[in-house]
């Protein structure tokens, strides 16, 4: 029964120092990583696991120290089970780091897509101006070009109410003469003494 018991020992030990090699290796991945945000969550998950599973083999390697015949053995185990949980701890410290990172990382990618929207938000506002712009300019031109015909308009009914007032003018002045003349005859004909 202790040949077997010292096996599972080693074998736990084994195994421990394994996961532990893992999680290291996995941490330094997460902070290696820049992106994409699967990624970076995909690499969490396995740190999750391989915590798991190092907490399983410690606490077997615990219930077998609990399990020695020698209290020497016990207690010697008992002590590597102690050390083996606050190396735990530290690395339990450094995943929630890591996951923290991952969330600052996340987040980052969140500002940036928002800020990207922005700025096609304002690219299409821009767009928008110009046209609006474009359009006024034409208005403009267009508004210039009936300003010019609504000056020679008013020039022309300006000349147009002279003449009026010319044609207006002579007519008076050609019934003027008429009468005159006709007043002319009469006294002629009807009063030739005068």
């Amino acid at each position: 029964m202790a040949a077997s018991q010292d096996v599972h020992v080693r074998i736990c030990n084994q195994e421990i120092i394994k996961f532990d090699l893992e999680v290291k290796a996995l941490i330094q991945d997460i902070r290696d990583c820049s992106g994409p945000l699967s990624a970076l969550t995909e690499l969490n998950t396995k740190v999750k696991e391989k915590f798991q599973q190092l907490r399983h083999r410690i606490q077997e390697l615990e219930q077998s120290a609990k399990e020695q015949d020698k209290e020497s053995e016990k207690q010697a185990l008992l002590q590597e089970v102690e050390n083996h949980k606050k190396q735990m701890l530290r690395k339990t410290t450094k995943e929630s780091l890591a996951q923290t990172s991952s969330a600052i990382t996340e987040s980052l990618m969140g500002i940036s897509r928002m800020m990207s929207q922005q700025v096609q938000q304002s690219e299409e506002a821009m767009q928008t101006l110009a046209n609006s712009s474009r359009t006024i300019l034409d208005a403009n031109e267009e508004f210039k070009s009936m300003s010019g015909t609504i000056q020679l308009g008013r020039k022309l009914i300006t000349k147009y109410n002279r003449r009026e007032l010319t044609d207006k003018l002579l007519i008076f002045l050609a019934l003027a003469l008429f009468l005159a003349t006709v007043l002319y005859i009469v006294k002629k004909r009807l009063f030739p003494f005068l």
